[in-house]
């Protein structure tokens, strides 16, 4: 499963502004009762390979002892040139696609009982992130 958006407004897009300029005091989502969440400690991006190589040994460690919700879709386009390509004639293609994370914003969502496996796979997972992440539960 790819996580590419199917009908983006705009095909190409510009940067934007930096995240780390963004206040890192933020709450996306409340927690709720027997759930574990895995929160950005820093600002980044998540390539759409990473969400789900996240997505896969999560639920590969979880089995069907647990729910996982994901907050997060690649929805920013990034361009590249081809390589050996002069400067100009145009922006390049569409290479691949990213999230925007900004510090404090809650990534994903365990919905279980079984806290020990939960808190093991959310650790498993940290490891295959560009961003620094915290657990709380």
């Amino acid at each position: 499963m790819l996580f590419i958006p199917s009908k983006p407004k705009y095909r190409k897009q510009q940067k934007g502004k930096s995240t780390l300029r963004i206040n890192k005091n933020i709450s996306f989502s409340k927690q709720i009762s027997g759930s574990i969440l895995l929160k950005a400690t820093t600002a980044g991006f998540l390539t759409s390979n990473e969400v789900k190589t996240l997505r896969q040994t999560i639920q590969k460690a979880l089995k069907k002892r647990g729910r996982l919700k994901l907050n997060i879709y690649p929805q920013t386009p990034v361009t590249k040139k081809p390589l050996e390509i002069r400067m100009g004639k145009g922006k390049g293609a569409v290479d691949h696609w990213i999230f925007k994370v900004r510090p404090g914003m809650i990534l994903l969502e365990v919905e279980t009982e079984f806290i020990l496996p939960a808190i093991r796979s959310l650790k498993l997972a940290q490891i295959r992130l560009s961003v620094h992440t915290k657990i709380v539960y």
